[in-house]
């Protein structure tokens, strides 16, 4: 089923505010539509990008790969890479080095960039949110808490680096409906890669992770934990290409390709 006219509206009206300088989360933007992470790197890095996100596919669902120098994604006719998310990333030799709101010099310096665009668990929200599944950082308007774990990704070439992962508390009476909501979307994720202990994960302090906000996590709630797009940005860290453009943490790229697209 196509997108409605009020969802693509909805999805163009916000990478339009981006194209022009707005910077916000788009955790709940768009209600229905999928939205993608980015990694961008030279042509010379880019099979062992593809073979990373092949090799995981949990993290790293692959939902487009553009040629190189392209940035105008085929699930966004009329979008561009360069402009339309929120916030970027440049990494230099695994260094964060710049985060900018317009990549347009990126591809000046590096013309033949290949863009991966990969599945986000902001997708499947609006699963959640529809089943009245509380999504706390919506509610606090805050991002969504990110960590790298102790899990490490099958390595592919230059490339290697541990899992991040997601997390969202639920309400332990609704865990078994948020499994069965998200797993029903494997492009975008899936199920949770773990229900419960964070030190299982290698996760030291719930209220410290590396990417994102804080979370709030209430009394007869569970941290559940679902893989994360922002995955290669850790096997940027560990790896150091000389160059790699990423989008900001919970700052996606908005599509006009219904959720539904994506049931399993």
């Amino acid at each position: 089923m196509t997108a409605s006219i009020t969802q693509l509206a909805a999805a163009r009206a916000a990478r339009t505010s981006y194209r022009a300088g707005e910077v916000a989360p788009t955790s709940g933007v768009a209600h229905g539509l999928v939205q993608a992470n980015l990694i961008s790197v030279p042509a010379e890095w880019a099979f062992e990008v593809l073979l990373f996100a092949q090799r995981n596919p949990k993290p790293c669902p692959v939902l487009e790969v553009l040629d190189p120098g392209a940035y105008e994604s085929t699930l966004a006719p009329g979008s561009d890479l360069r402009t339309d998310i929120p916030a970027y990333r440049i990494w230099r030799d695994g260094e964060l080095t710049e985060e900018v709101t317009d990549a347009s010099a990126a591809w000046e310096e590096h013309p033949d960039l290949v863009s991966f665009l990969i599945g986000c668990s902001f997708t499947f929200e609006a699963g959640l949110a529809d089943a009245e599944i509380p999504i706390r950082h919506q509610e606090l308007g805050r991002n969504v808490p990110m960590y790298r774990t102790s899990r490490p990704c099958a390595p592919a070439g230059r490339l290697r680096g541990d899992m991040v992962v997601s997390m969202r508390p639920i309400p332990a009476d609704r865990v078994a409906d948020a499994v069965r909501i998200s797993g029903r979307y494997p492009a975008v994720h899936g199920a949770p890669v773990h229900v419960g202990d964070p030190a299982s994960l290698g996760i030291a302090d719930l209220a410290a992770p590396e990417f994102g906000d804080p979370p709030e996590v209430r009394d007869g709630e569970v941290p559940v934990f679902w893989a994360c797009g922002v995955t290669p940005q850790a096997a940027i860290m560990d790896s150091c290409p000389p160059f790699a453009l990423t989008h900001a943490p919970g700052h996606m790229f908005i599509t006009d390709v219904r959720d539904t697209e994506y049931l399993a």
